[in-house]
């Protein structure tokens, strides 16, 4: 009996992604999926992935839900997802669809419809329902890249080695060092001579990437330039006047953020006045109620004792010495 307990805790510590009823759809069934490249969604940080299949009369769709660790890996997991055919939705920043079919990222969760495309206040509900969603913002990283001739949906986000190694295999692991907390962007972009491949990464420090930029001009056909923390480089171009070009387009401009105090009601001079007029209020109605109190006492004291009596009064005699 113990040992049946234990083999079902871990499957009591995963909590299932999708509800009973989504819209007018009821579900019918769930199960675990099975990934392919196992490696690579390590490397995104996947933690559960669930298929749901829902039904209404003669209607049936089928979800699936992949749950990362962070709304990073999600990013990552969608960019690599996504169908190269696909087209923008409204559903939401990271939301395509094609034919009768969705797919969306949000916080650290990527989901899929097929043969369904779900509506904005479908997708709101269900938000609210995601077990352990992260909302962390999103890397900014993808911003850097050029928009003039980006192919569309070429976006690629590398987390690590697995990564580099399946999408931009001329750059060594070591040249990018993600053991000092590198991250990478990949963009694919049309020239009169073919399409050609950018790679961005951001390092913590702009000396780190200095540093970085002499080890990514070693690779061999390589063009790289470093502009703050960024070091962008295209491996073998087809043409360095277009790589040149591509490359000056890519500028990093740094963002403060003001963490501006919000006020409260307590920082407005008028509700302090205020407040402190109803503090003198409260005071002065206890006051007179405390004085009420103990007077009716000793009235009502006088009045209950012998007829004539007096209370009895300490006197120190003070002025005989």
């Amino acid at each position: 009996m113990r040992r049946c307990l234990l083999l079902l805790f871990p499957a009591l510590s995963v909590a299932g992604v999708w509800p009973e009823t989504f819209g007018d759809f009821h579900r019918t069934a769930t199960q675990p999926v099975q990934v392919s490249d196992q490696s690579l969604w390590d490397e995104y940080g996947l933690q559960q992935a669930e298929r749901a299949q829902y039904e209404s009369d003669s209607r049936k769709f089928t979800a699936t839900a992949y749950q990362l660790q962070d709304s990073t890996g999600a990013l990552g997991a969608f960019d690599w997802q996504r169908p190269s055919g696909a087209r923008a939705s409204a559903l939401g920043k990271l939301a395509v669809e094609t034919g009768d079919s969705a797919m969306l990222a949000h916080g650290n969760y990527v989901l899929f419809f097929q043969d369904y495309k779900p509506t904005v206040g479908e997708i709101n509900s269900l938000y609210q329902s995601l077990p352990k969603l992260d909302q962390s913002p999103l890397p900014t990283l993808s911003s850097y890249l050029p928009e003039n001739k980006l192919v569309t949906n070429s976006e690629r986000y590398i987390m690590g080695p697995v990564g580099l190694e399946k999408f931009d295999p001329g750059i060594p692991p070591s040249t990018a060092a993600f053991h000092v907390g590198a991250e990478g962007q990949l963009g694919t972009f049309l020239t009169p001579k073919g399409e050609m491949k950018l790679a961005i990464f951001s390092y913590p420090t702009p000396q780190i990437a200095r540093e970085r930029l002499v080890d990514f001009q070693r690779i061999s056909g390589a063009v790289a330039k470093r502009t703050g923390p960024l070091v962008a480089v295209i491996l073998a171009p087809a043409s360095p006047d277009d790589a040149e070009r591509l490359l000056a387009q890519v500028r990093y401009e740094p963002s403060i953020t003001w963490s501006e105090r919000i006020p409260t009601r307590r920082d407005n001079i008028g509700d302090l006045v205020i407040n402190a007029f109803e503090l003198i209020g409260i005071l002065l109605a206890f006051c007179v109620f405390a004085g009420l109190s103990y007077g009716g006492i000793r009235t009502f004291r006088r009045r209950s004792g012998p007829a004539g009596g007096a209370e009895a009064v300490i006197s120190l005699h003070l002025m005989d010495r």
